[in-house]
């Protein structure tokens, strides 16, 4: 199902790649398995991401497939020019955009290529929000973690 898991804290981190690009990234629960990589791409992936998580300062040079409407690719693009250590929130995010902030919360938790396209860094105006259309479990404390590893999460302590 997937050409790589890679182990970070608080998840695991899977590739699958198609056609000598990577065309997913997806969290999976922290107990799930670490699985070596199937190609060669599933293996640049999994050690970039083994830098990110290891640096929050490393960059990706990865093939992708991106795949979605007008919007969200607006939207997948405004996200990584989101700096790193900073966030923004869905509303701030959807003026910029022209769009609602219901919108721009849709489209980040459609977003297939997490971490290298930074949903992380937008947050909800009174906290934390949601992660990969999730409100708790360990798919925000992941974007916890994300956050706090970005140095971003001074307001989203990470809790035991």
């Amino acid at each position: 199902m997937y050409d790589a898991i890679i182990g970070f804290p608080k998840m695991k981190v899977a590739v699958r790649t198609r056609e000598e690009r990577v065309s997913d990234i997806r969290y999976l629960p922290p107990q799930v398995d670490v699985q070596p990589a199937r190609n060669a791409l599933a293996e640049r992936a999994a050690r970039q991401l083994e830098r990110y998580r290891d640096d929050a300062d490393a960059h990706f040079d990865l093939p992708l497939v991106i795949e979605g409407t007008d919007f969200q690719r607006r939207l997948w693009q405004a996200l990584c020019e989101i700096p790193r250590g900073t966030t923004l929130t869905y509303g701030e995010l959807a003026r910029r955009l022209g769009a609602e902030p219901r919108a721009v919360g849709q489209a980040c938790g459609d977003n297939r290529l997490p971490i290298v396209i930074p949903c992380h860094r937008v947050v909800a105006a009174d906290g934390i929000g949601g992660f990969a259309h999730s409100t708790n479990g360990y798919l925000v404390e992941a974007k916890r973690w994300l956050l706090a590893h970005e140095r971003a999460a001074d307001a989203f302590e990470l809790t035991p």
